[in-house]
């Protein structure tokens, strides 16, 4: 059984449809990559599962209908949401910002994990009483990413994790994210422009335009794709 489910058949704000038709499956701990231009829908689709649009259709998650839930709801069902813009709490220290990712969670369970989160990233740990505004960009990122783990998610949406950053930081992060998703068995849905750095963490990927899935396959056969390389890969 997969462990998400999506079959949208619209999906967007208010009385503007954004998403038409979006199916897609995502095994335990599989991982999958979208594609596409900015204002294809990509960062809807990621909305619309952590409850946040209005929608018609069924997103399941470990057989669980989601559709209708409140964001909370969906967050506490095992998925975490790392948002484009990285979605820290500026005026919170580094350490406070992890707690906040634990809010499900005992409070004697989640200071143990943020010691263990603060140990694993000694960038963080050195900065662990300063608030988050302080950080670089690439630091806010990895606070970000740390944050979502802090719930212990099976699914971690990513949206545009490398959007301002250093291609060399971008590097590492993904690097980071690839390992956290085969030491933890966490499923990642990552939505990226840097496609090659995507494509090379993935199993799957599909393309969206315009609101709808364009093209499909594993993230061999798109990064081989003539289309995708001449839209995506700079080829």
């Amino acid at each position: 059984m997969s462990l998400l489910s999506l079959d949208i058949s619209a999906a967007g704000y208010g009385p503007v449809t954004i998403l038409r038709d979006i199916q897609f499956e995502i095994p335990e701990g599989g991982r999958l990559v979208i594609l596409g231009a900015n204002g294809a829908g990509k960062t809807t689709t990621l909305r619309t599962i952590s409850g946040m649009c209005r929608m018609a259709g069924s997103v399941r998650f470990d057989g669980r209908e989601l559709a209708g839930l409140a964001p909370h709801r969906v967050a506490a069902s095992g998925i975490a949401h790392v948002p484009q813009g990285r979605g820290t709490f500026g005026d919170l220290t580094v350490r406070e910002n992890l707690l906040a990712g634990g809010t499900t969670r005992s409070r004697r369970d989640a200071m143990a994990d943020a010691d263990r989160w603060l140990e694993r990233f000694p960038r963080l740990a050195e900065r662990s009483s300063r608030p988050a505004s302080g950080l670089s960009g690439g630091e806010q990122q990895l606070l970000a990413i740390a944050r979502a783990f802090m719930s212990n998610p099976r699914l971690v949406l990513l949206d545009e994790p490398s959007l301002g950053l250093a291609p060399k930081i971008t590097t590492e992060l993904f690097s980071t994210l690839d390992g956290l998703s085969r030491e933890r068995g966490t499923a990642l849905l990552v939505v990226e422009q840097n496609a090659q750095l995507a494509l090379g963490i993935a199993e799957e990927a599909l393309v969206i335009e315009s609101g709808e899935i364009t093209l499909r396959g594993t993230a061999s056969d798109l990064r081989d794709n003539d289309d995708v390389r001449r839209a995506y890969l700079g080829v």
